[in-house]
């Protein structure tokens, strides 16, 4: 008996060599033409009459042997679709990563489903945004976030400053410059919030789901790989349709 994968290797070819013939048949059926044939002959009043060749236009296609193709080509896609469909109702596998088995008896349709899934998961966490490197983080159960530690900075103002460049003389006012300096006012501490992971963090993700993939693919494989029964149903769907069991 085939194996599974193999089945299902086949059906693909068998589905769109099936999906060709049955385009071409429609297309056919809508030429009644082909369908139509004549045969014209002479025979003269008189016996020494002239005599004229005959016409004939032969019959290209029969409605019945056409129906009986279409059965034959729609006949071996369904029996070949049966058998993978019939073996997916048995087959299964185990998703097993590092010797610890995360599911069991599981039906190929859904590792396919799932390994689908799985490779768009890793494709969304791929996008995560990273902790900025340049600061020091702690993760904070109450924000539940990260925190950076807090940094002080001096804030400060300007002052005007005054220095006597020239002493007041009973003729003249004493020459005074005006400045600014700046003096600290206070401190402003910065503390800010992430809701980015880990380079870390998004590395160990991205390894884990790969691990799974990985995984999920060897079960499929796994459940692919068992005996497919062949499985003989479209001769008794079409002797059905056709009447030939009447």
């Amino acid at each position: 008996m085939p194996r599974l994968n193999q089945v299902i290797a086949l059906a693909q070819g068998r589905k769109a060599r099936s999906t060709s013939e049955l385009t071409e048949t429609y297309h056919k059926c809508q030429q009644a033409a082909l369908f139509a044939g004549q045969v014209k002959t002479y025979r003269p009043k008189n016996e020494d009459g002239d005599m004229y060749p005959g016409e004939e236009k032969r019959l290209q296609l029969r409605s019945e042997e056409l129906l009986a193709h279409v059965a034959e080509v729609m006949s071996g896609t369904m029996d070949i679709v049966a058998t993978q469909d019939f073996a997916n109702c048995a087959a299964t596998g185990g998703i097993v990563v590092d010797g610890t088995t995360i599911l069991s008896f599981v039906p190929p349709t859904f590792l396919c489903f799932l390994e689908r899934e799985l490779v768009n998961f890793r494709t969304q966490l791929s996008k995560l945004p990273l902790l900025d490197p340049a600061k020091e983080w702690d993760y904070s159960d109450t924000a539940g976030c990260y925190r950076s530690k807090p940094i002080e900075r001096a804030k400060t103002k300007k002052v005007p400053k005054f220095t006597t460049t020239a002493q007041a003389t009973k003729e003249h006012p004493a020459q005074v410059d005006k400045d600014f300096e700046d003096i600290v006012e206070g401190y402003w501490t910065t503390v800010d919030f992430s809701g980015a992971v880990s380079a870390q963090r998004k590395a160990e993700l991205v390894t884990r789901v790969g691990q799974l993939i990985e995984a999920v693919r060897s079960a499929r494989e796994e459940a692919n790989c068992m005996e497919a029964s062949p499985q003989v149903v479209g001769k008794k769907l079409f002797d059905f349709i056709l009447g030939n069991n009447a």
